[in-house]
């Protein structure tokens, strides 16, 4: 079904009041203007005894979750975690379902739209263990404004799964993509598509407001403990126009239109679904969030190691399908062009890597006079701090406000034992082309073990908000002088930083010198002569500056985020499981972040994950993995007096420990 114009409805407000009387309708609403940032704390957060844990996932296209989103989902599916898969376009853009070596058959937007759920259908089908053409139970699924959209369940062995199809187009009549000109045009409404052989018999129209409107209802329907997005922010990428378009990529940045269009969607749907609850009085949703890259894998180096993409792939070859298929559906049975070997062999390789968009989105720890540790994070967009009563018994979180922010918290403890926290605040996040900004933000404590002050703006390295969207996780590090070294990745993917002095004066940003690009990740640390090293990983080898000096170390090229401590370098060879430290394999097989320390009693002590998705631990010359206990959304090391500590988040949004 093709999309309709877009319908423009400025005109003058006297022309509007006279047709609206005559025509007996109504105006439609005024815009809502997206919540502003809300940085007091004191908020009531949704108590851990009344929620379970799901996962809410958004994607732009019938595979992104795939593509992007795996392995993460598939490791908390694996663990029981039941999820809602949303995608908000009906994926029908040329409604050619190709398939290789054969001629191209003529358009069927609805044909080839169906084609792709039955894919989804059929790979999700297998995610669960069960065969590629199980039944689903197909239903309409009333939305905010009477909006329809097809939800499709299957449930086996107590593990469920929702796919919901919202079936925007992606393309206007004008072939404009629909979603970024969604995004900013305040006149704009978009008609839906009907996708052959849906329960969904009659098309919807959507404006900006109507489908943040559509997405905060699914939030507070589902209410998901983990929620998992696109990238909002993709890099800069500058190249040549016929590059660009062979890979699908919008002009200047490394991601397709419809992902930081649906990215921007889903922030500003989280920013106001927690407003709401604040304006009503009610709890803060307990949930985290991570954003996954999209098409930023085809620049950089690969990350996920063999058995790990092993896994990932054979996810699509179901999704992909084949024509020879006899699956009951006559639209077709699968994306034909996404089947068999297709997803090895493409030199896009967007299936080899998972990149989070803010890397380290792990709990940050301090451990009290008494030995008891305190966990901060971002829990509902805001941060939080949990208490250990006991070893391993948590306390329900606290609100600390600051929110909204982005999901990872850098972190640093004062010679006297005060913590600072470190977050990138969205500032603004509005369409219509509205402002749209990002500024780092401190919260530091008042005396050690107590309250804190109130939440201060740090600014951003980058002058321009669109350059400011691009900055990347803070991390921070005292110095042995008292000094605070905070990093950030900025828009020209370079490193700025700025320092605290001893007696809290802050200077001004500078970005560090060197040319290379390096992705974000930043790894940080003090050596025992007391000097700050930090590292990232490169395009063409692992950068390395002490005391803000770039050394030229020849250091090796790194597929992943890499770790350090002490003043040494821990990372992965592209594509390998193996982790590298100083002295060669470090003896921790993994993929992902790692997480590195050092203490005199323990030396480095090492965590990571196993390619099997579980947590390990390198210590003393032994590895171990936790085999039992709640699944590890993100997890954090800490060394004491007693060993080693874990400190992991949980898919419900409850901290766990583990003392290996």
């Amino acid at each position: 079904m093709q999309p309709t114009p877009p319908r423009r409805r400025a005109v003058l407000a006297a022309a509007l009041a006279a047709t609206t009387a005559a025509a007996g309708c109504s105006v439609p609403e005024p815009r809502r203007a997206t919540p502003t940032a809300d940085p007091a704390p004191g908020k009531p957060i949704a108590d851990a005894r009344t929620r379970r844990a799901l996962v809410l996932q958004f994607s732009a296209h019938p595979d992104d979750d795939l593509y992007f989103m795996n392995p993460d989902t598939q490791r908390l599916l694996d663990a029981g975690v039941p999820l809602v898969s949303v995608y908000v376009t009906a994926g029908e853009h040329t409604g050619r379902n190709r398939i290789a070596g054969m001629p191209e058959t003529p358009p069927d937007r609805a044909a080839y739209s169906a084609a792709r759920h039955q894919g989804l259908r059929q790979s999700y089908a297998v995610a669960l263990g069960l065969p590629v053409f199980t039944s689903w139970r197909r239903e309409t699924l009333t939305l905010p404004g009477g909006r329809r959209a097809e939800v499709d369940t299957l449930t086996h062995g107590g593990r469920r799964i929702e796919l919901v199809f919202l079936n925007l187009p992606m393309h206007t009549s004008r072939r404009y993509m629909a979603l970024p000109a969604l995004w900013d045009d305040r006149a704009l409404e978009l008609r839906t598509h009907l996708s052959a052989g849906s329960p969904v018999a009659r098309a919807d129209t959507y404006d900006y407001d109507q489908l943040v409107g559509a997405l905060v209802g699914l939030l507070s329907r589902y209410r998901p403990t983990v929620v998992h997005t696109l990238d909002p922010d993709p890099d800069v990428q500058h190249g040549d126009d016929a590059t660009r378009r062979r890979n699908s990529e919008q002009p200047g940045y490394s991601d397709h239109g419809d992902h930081t269009a649906v990215g921007c969607f889903t922030w500003a749907a989280l920013c106001r679904w927690v407003s709401d609850a604040v304006r009503d009085g009610e709890p803060i949703p307990a949930f985290t969030a991570k954003a996954f890259r999209g098409y930023y894998n085809r620049h950089w180096p690969k990350n996920l190691p063999p058995a790990v993409l092993e896994e990932k792939a054979a996810r699509l070859v179901p999704y992909g399908g084949d024509p020879s298929w006899q699956c009951g559906n006559p639209a077709g049975c699968g994306d034909y062009g996404v089947g068999g070997d297709r997803p090895l062999t493409n030199h896009k390789g967007w299936v080899r890597s998972t990149h989070h968009r803010w890397p380290g989105a792990r709990p940050a720890l301090a451990e009290g006079p008494d030995g008891r540790l305190t966990a901060y994070g971002v829990l509902g967009l805001r941060a939080v701090r949990w208490r250990e009563s006991a070893p391993g018994v948590w306390s329900e979180p606290t609100d600390l406000g600051g929110g909204p922010l982005a999901p990872a918290l850098g972190s640093a403890v004062l010679a006297d034992g005060r913590v600072l926290l470190f977050g990138v605040r969205f500032a603004a996040l509005d369409g219509h082309g509205g402002a749209n900004r990002r500024e780092v933000v401190l919260l530091e404590q008042r005396s050690p073990g107590g309250p804190f002050l109130a939440w201060r703006g740090l600014g951003c390295p980058e002058r321009r908000d669109d350059r400011g969207r691009r900055i990347g996780a803070p991390v921070a590090v005292t110095a042995p002088d008292g000094r605070v070294h905070l990093f950030v990745r900025n828009a020209d993917k370079g490193v700025s930083t700025r320092v605290r002095a001893a007696d809290g004066a802050w200077g001004p940003w500078r970005a560090l010198p060197g040319t290379a690009e390096v992705q974000d990740g930043l790894a940080v640390s003090v050596d025992a002569a007391g000097r700050v090293h930090l590292y990232a990983a490169g395009r063409e080898s692992v950068r390395h500056w002490v005391d803000g000096v770039e050394r030229e170390d020849g250091l090796p090229l790194s597929g992943s985020t890499v770790a350090s401590a002490g003043g040494e370098l821990y990372h992965r060879a592209p594509a390998a499981a193996a982790l590298l430290g100083p002295d060669g394999d470090a003896g921790l097989d993994g993929y992902g972040d790692v997480v590195a320390a050092r203490s005199a009693p323990l030396g480095t002590v090492l965590l990571g994950t196993h390619t099997d998705g579980r947590v390990t631990v390198r210590a003393g010359g032994r590895l171990r993995t936790r085999t039992t206990g709640p699944e590890a959304v993100s997890a954090a090391l800490h060394l004491g007096a007693d060993g080693a500590t874990v400190v992991g988040l949980g898919a419900d949004g409850h901290p766990w420990s583990w003392r290996p």
